[in-house]
């Protein structure tokens, strides 16, 4: 669990939000495709007003809640942690590999390229158990993918995540590694913390005054390429760990689980194979 200082919402919030206006994404939707879903949206929300008899000051708290949440950064956090779930289960439709699940917030590009067999970069006071994580990236038919990268990151043991936490060195626990000929790789790492999210900023006020708990399960986030192949992007998790049956993020699925054993050394490992679609 998270237990030392906490950066501020505002200051996660606005690197979240800095990282993703630096990639200045489009998607070349046409105006009628906009047209329909922002139609729907409307709607929808007209509907709520109406099913709930929403009243002027309801209204206005919501106008300035709008407003805080952008002047603090946290859009890409709010919207991820409530709505990309279901952005993702569509995305997923008609896929016949690995189960995909939310990027989250705190993805950084060009993590620090590994070896097959490798350990993630971490400082050497590092604290939590090691984990050992290994597996193979392989195509629907079985065969190992030589040349996939697996990009993996994930919070330390106290639930911080590099570059968004001012106490922790940039690409710390992150990184891409390039699988064998084989499509096999070994990672070690160490087993990240449950953690909390920003509760100090607009994101936080949302989930008290609902009554509800911020919290996500431990995970590792993935991120697994091969050439000709679509692109898996998913979170593992860990068996019996706290807060799986009722992630703040609905992101957990039983396909994602790991259930990690001590091997000879005393060491956790659990192996994970990835299959990929064609692209």
């Amino acid at each position: 669990m998270t237990t030392s200082e906490s950066p501020t919402a505002v200051g996660s919030g606005t690197a979240a939000t800095d990282k993703f206006l630096q990639e200045r994404v489009s998607a070349d939707t046409p105006p009628e495709r906009v047209s329909a879903i922002a139609k729907d949206v409307l709607e929808a929300l007209a509907d709520v007003i109406d099913k709930h008899g929403v009243t002027y000051p309801e209204y206005r708290v919501l106008k300035q809640w709008l407003i805080d949440i952008g002047q603090f950064g946290e859009w890409p956090l709010w919207l991820d942690v409530f709505l990309e779930h279901n952005v993702e289960e569509v995305a997923y439709r008609g896929q016949s590999g690995t189960k995909g699940s939310i990027e989250g917030p705190y993805y950084v590009a060009d993590a620090k390229t590994l070896a097959a067999k490798c350990e993630l970069p971490m400082r050497d006071n590092e604290v939590g158990s090691k984990l050992v994580f290994e597996g193979q990236v392989r195509d629907l038919d079985g065969n190992g993918l030589d040349g996939a990268t697996v990009e993996l990151w994930h919070a330390d043991d106290e639930g911080y995540y590099s570059h968004f936490a001012p106490h922790i060195p940039d690409g710390n626990l992150r990184g891409t590694i390039v699988t064998d000929g084989e499509g096999r790789f070994e990672i070690t790492t160490i087993q990240p913390a449950p953690y909390q999210i920003p509760t100090d900023g607009p994101t936080g006020w949302f989930i008290e005054k609902a009554g509800w708990h911020p919290w996500r399960p431990a995970h590792l986030h993935l991120m697994v390429k091969a050439p000709g192949k679509r692109t898996i992007t998913t979170q593992l998790y860990f068996k019996d760990g706290e807060w799986i049956e009722n992630d703040v993020a609905t992101a957990t699925k039983p396909e994602l689980i790991l259930d990690p054993k001590p091997g000879a050394d005393g060491i956790n490992r659990v192996t994970y194979d990835f299959v990929l679609d064609p692209a």
